[in-house]
């Protein structure tokens, strides 16, 4: 994964190591003031600290109590999806060689994983109906959800994903945490903490949030429901791989419109994931390398999905609809191995 082609890193070599010095600086800020220092004054003070001033049935927007259940619901939501990472592949669950050290000592203030652990973290909504009644729901873990953690001073490559995610929605209040965006994170930061270089493993954590974030600057849109259908959106993206397509196979094309396939059930994901979902990992990061390479990276993406169908074609023209729903879901990687579908995309976008 090059930090390079992801705007980490400056065009200057010279320039990479004071730059590397000062996003790793920022990043240990960002730590202190979200997780840190909210989890200390949680501690000190209790997470129960009623005043006359605020409470936890005050509406305020600017209520304190309103920011804390509201993290609580994302924290959930990004647990959930970090503790199933990549599951055909240990990795994610096995302990970091460099975990957090302010974080994962014998300290007393509250931590992520001491917010989710054991069934105890709350998810609170509190909201006014019609008649200006305030109420609040509430919802707990269930018992299967919950993981044995590691041994204290430990702690998964998956919690540190879960801090980036964390602290990424923290930082973008209008966009926050969206379902998929760990899919995303997932191949940069295994790309990063399995790196021979040292440094590289050492800082995983500060260099994959970066390289993230300067990524969903480019592709955050599809993330965004309201913009589906806009020009930005991934519904957008979906039409140009039709007419693709359609310009390629027109045969295949009429297939697909013939049985309704439409590509919201299987181009949606491939798209906006990035065929993250579709392949084994080290096959995602061999096409994201290409895709990066690119210097209209997104629309080879499109000439990815392309391919894709292409390759399936005698399948799609002789199954029925069910058969080619599976298919389309489940693509046959082993099948059409990567390298075939990235040649049939080089030769697509020719």
């Amino acid at each position: 994964m090059n930090k390079l082609v992801l705007h980490y890193l400056p065009k200057t070599t010279g320039d990479w190591a004071s730059e590397l010095k000062k996003q790793r600086a920022l990043y240990r800020q960002f730590i202190d003031e979200m997780i840190i220092k909210p989890g200390t004054e949680a501690t000190e003070k209790g997470v129960m600290d009623v005043t006359f001033d605020d409470h936890p049935l005050n509406p305020n927007p600017d209520s304190r109590w309103q920011a804390y259940f509201k993290d609580n619901e994302m924290l959930l939501q990004i647990d959930k999806d970090c503790r199933r990472l990549c599951p055909d592949l240990n990795f994610f669950q096995r302990a970091t060689r460099f975990p957090c050290a302010r974080l994962c000592g014998k300290n007393s203030f509250e931590t992520l994983r001491k917010r989710v652990e054991q069934g105890v973290l709350h998810s609170e909504s509190v909201s006014r109906n019609r008649l200006g009644i305030t109420n609040m729901s509430v919802s707990r873990r269930k018992g299967s959800e919950e993981f044995v953690p590691l041994p204290e001073g430990q702690e998964a490559h998956w919690e540190v994903c879960e801090r980036i995610l964390f602290v990424y929605g923290k930082l973008n209040t209008g966009l926050g945490y969206i379902q998929g965006m760990n899919e995303i994170l997932g191949p940069i930061y295994h790309a990063f903490a399995s790196d021979p270089d040292p440094d590289c493993e050492e800082f995983a954590e500060a260099d994959s949030f970066f390289c993230f974030t300067n990524l969903m600057s480019e592709i955050r849109d599809n993330f965004i429901k309201s913009l589906d259908d806009s020009q930005c959106g991934i519904g957008n993206q979906m039409s140009q791989l039709m007419s693709m397509l359609k310009e390629k196979d027109s045969t295949l094309w009429y297939r697909l419109q013939e049985q309704d396939l439409k590509p919201q059930f299987y181009a949606f994901r491939w798209l906006t994931l990035m065929f993250s979902q579709e392949f084994p990992l080290p096959d995602v990061l061999r096409i994201w390398d290409s895709l990066f390479a690119e210097e209209k990276r997104f629309n080879f993406l499109i000439h990815v999905a392309c391919a894709m169908l292409l390759l399936l074609k005698n399948d799609l023209l002789t199954g029925d609809f069910s058969h080619n729903m599976k298919l389309v879901q489940n693509f046959p990687y082993a099948t059409y191995d990567v390298q075939r579908v990235i040649k049939k995309a080089v030769d697509i976008s020719r």
